[in-house]
């Protein structure tokens, strides 16, 4: 897959343990993304090569450079680094963008909603922003969580967009640990789609366009909402950030002996439960190609060749995969025939 270089120009601390960096665009060749997209980060840390996928919290035909926002994790290797560690004139090598949480081409919905909680607001700003400015016809309604004031990323944006579009753009914050210097407008607790039901006629729910991003008590709740109202499904979308994977999930999974061919090389591998495949070849230095590690793109694709192999914590039905396609950053073994190959 081709790569770019990009040089970071600006960093901008949102919050406490969250960062935005803005890289130029190449020279030549400007990289051409859509709002809702992510693009993945390739770095050396201490030796490893790690691959990171980040949403674009930049607009195409907005903003000047191309942005990302990241979060730290809590023992996360990468955002920790990124948080830390990068600074302006560093180069980055990047793959090129991708994703399905963009608007459809046929966008013709009067309102869209964009449920959003903590870091889920990166791709929900991108896409408030390409609407807000460049749609002239559609109405944004922002429904976002967060514990506070301090931790809510992009607060002085959103404020911003709210006075440059009183007409088109309405915002609802929920804070779970609301306090009593606050804007008394904001709604204490989570994100409840109960409590601003009756913000809306039923016709601008039903007929509009819902962006879901955050963690998975979001993504259950609105989805459980949205399908009482009989929203249909095609107008739903959500971005995963992570594999949703239950104890029950893995039952049947033991650790495992299996084969990888790989760039004309074969490969054996211990893969031990609960690790995926991608992870078992990555922990062996064998640098198997990847990116979005949710099961949502097909970087990681194999053909399984004998054995059995499981997927698990795949949201979406990807029937795309076809002829024993497995994305590995996924899939488990499950005997120890198991024998793929990219």
């Amino acid at each position: 897959m081709k790569t770019y270089t990009l040089k970071i120009v600006a960093i901008k601390k949102e919050t406490d343990d969250t960062i935005t960096i803005s890289f130029k665009q190449p020279a030549l060749k400007k990289i051409k993304y859509i709002a809702g997209e992510y693009i993945t980060l390739i770095l050396k840390i201490n030796g490893r090569r790690y691959i990171r996928p980040y949403s674009f919290s930049s607009t195409t035909n907005v903003d000047t450079h191309l942005e990302i926002t990241v979060k730290r994790v809590p023992n996360g290797i990468v955002s920790n680094y990124i948080n830390d560690y990068l600074k302006i004139d560093d180069v980055v090598e990047v793959m090129p963008p991708m994703g399905n949480f963009v608007l459809p081409e046929n966008h013709n919905h009067e309102s869209v909603f964009l449920w959003g909680a903590g870091s889920g607001i990166t791709p929900l700003i991108s896409i408030a922003k390409y609407i807000l400015y460049l749609k002239s016809y559609t109405k944004v309604n922002l429904i976002y969580g967060n514990k506070n004031l301090n931790t809510t990323i992009f607060y002085d944006l959103i404020e911003q967009l709210g006075l440059d579009f009183p007409e088109r753009f309405k915002v609802w914050h929920f804070h779970s640990e609301l306090t009593q210097n606050e804007n008394t407008g904001i709604i204490k607790g989570r994100v409840n789609p109960e409590l601003i039901i009756d913000k809306f006629t039923k016709n601008e729910l039903s007929n509009g366009l819902h962006f879901i991003c955050g963690p998975s008590g979001l993504k259950k709740s609105v989805k459980e909402f949205l399908k009482i109202l009989q929203i249909n499904e095609n107008q739903i979308l959500s971005e995963d950030f992570e594999l949703i994977k239950s104890p029950e999930d893995f039952k049947e999974i033991e650790d495992r002996n299996i084969r990888i061919r790989f760039q004309n090389t074969e490969h054996n591998i211990e893969v031990p439960k609960g690790k995926s495949i991608l992870e078992a070849a990555l922990d062996n230095e064998i640098e198997l190609p990847y990116s979005c590690q949710t099961g949502s793109c097909s970087t990681c694709k194999a053909i399984l060749q004998s054995g059995e192999v499981k997927m698990i914590g795949l949201t979406e039905n990807r029937e795309d995969l076809h002829n024993n396609e497995y994305l590995l950053c996924c899939s488990h073994p499950l005997n120890n025939e198991v024998y793929l190959e990219i």
